[in-house]
């Protein structure tokens, strides 16, 4: 079963963001799945500002991974599995590793790293809806079925 939330404008994004930091205080991994044009990046740029992440956050598609700092000195860590094609190409970036830092991790297209999630990540599916609205799914498997925004 899972949350389900609306994102009618990418102004709603921060909305969103607070209302899932709020609720999932002790997670720190975050997977995003949907599909291109659904709003991953916003949403993710969204939690970034609301962990106090000032400025430069962009989708790191081609860098793979991309490393932002709080206002406080703290790394958040933005992946993009998109171009990688074997899970063998996850160990050369250290995938793992980030994982297990302790800080925030958020990962667009993580079918390719399936098993490697620790216990306690936060699944996000966002679709598209006719008007463009977003739905967006979160796994309740961990999440308070009181989350709103």
């Amino acid at each position: 079963m899972s949350t389900l939330l609306a994102l009618h404008r990418p102004e709603d994004a921060a909305k969103v963001a607070a209302a899932l930091l709020e609720h999932r205080p002790q997670s720190r991994v975050f997977t995003f799945n949907g599909p291109l044009g659904a709003g991953k990046t916003t949403l993710i740029k969204a939690l970034c500002a609301q962990l106090g992440v000032a400025s430069g956050m962009s989708s790191p598609t081609f860098s793979i991974v991309n490393e932002y700092r709080t206002r406080s000195g703290d790394a958040v860590y933005h992946f993009d599995l998109y171009r990688l094609r074997k899970p063998e190409e996850l160990d050369g970036i250290g995938f793992t590793e980030y994982l297990d830092s302790g800080c925030y991790c958020f990962v667009e297209w993580p079918d390719l790293a399936e098993g490697l999630y620790p216990p306690g990540t936060v699944h996000v599916e966002l679709r598209m809806e006719p008007g463009g609205t977003r739905r967006i799914a979160i796994d309740n498997a961990h999440t308070p079925h009181d989350l709103h925004a």
